[in-house]
């Protein structure tokens, strides 16, 4: 990909929306982990609410990672992994909440469907960024010596 001064402008970009979901939903789970808890618990994992808050910790350093390209290109890949693992961990089967009506369970499930792909999508942007690398708007073309220079 040419360094051009748009494809830098597009990579921090896709580094801001990539890494946005990551900080703002990382920082309330150290704050309040129960909520995350409750989802590692009923996917049988041991120790809930401690992966909870580890989870919560990788969310928001990896995500201010590759929110100022520190270290991309390892950092995309691991929210890649992320990603892929939470989308068919925590959202790929069918949700049965008793007492539900069949239909409310029914609209859960398509939901958790769409969850699990959006994952899934969230991890494909990520190895691209992996792939290309943070651009020259980034702390890893600081310490490179290839920062853009505004014209």
């Amino acid at each position: 990909m040419p360094n051009t001064s748009t494809n830098n402008l597009l990579l921090l970009a896709a580094r801001v929306l990539l890494s946005a979901m990551f900080i703002l939903s990382g920082y309330p789970k150290l704050l309040d982990p129960a909520g995350t808890a409750g989802m590692i618990a009923g996917a049988g994992f041991p120790a809930a609410t401690a992966l909870a808050y580890l989870a919560g910790i990788f969310e928001l350093v990896v995500g201010l990672f590759v929110l100022v390209g520190f270290q991309t290109r390892v950092s995309a890949i691991l929210l890649a992994l992320f990603s892929a693992f939470t989308g068919l961990v925590f959202h790929s089967g069918a949700i049965n909440v008793p007492d539900f009506p069949e239909a409310a369970n029914g609209l859960l499930t398509m939901f958790n469907g769409l969850m699990m792909m959006k994952n899934l999508t969230i991890a494909g942007g990520f190895l691209a960024l992996a792939a290309v690398g943070a651009g020259a708007y980034s702390l890893d073309a600081r310490r490179r010596g290839t920062v853009a220079i505004a014209a």
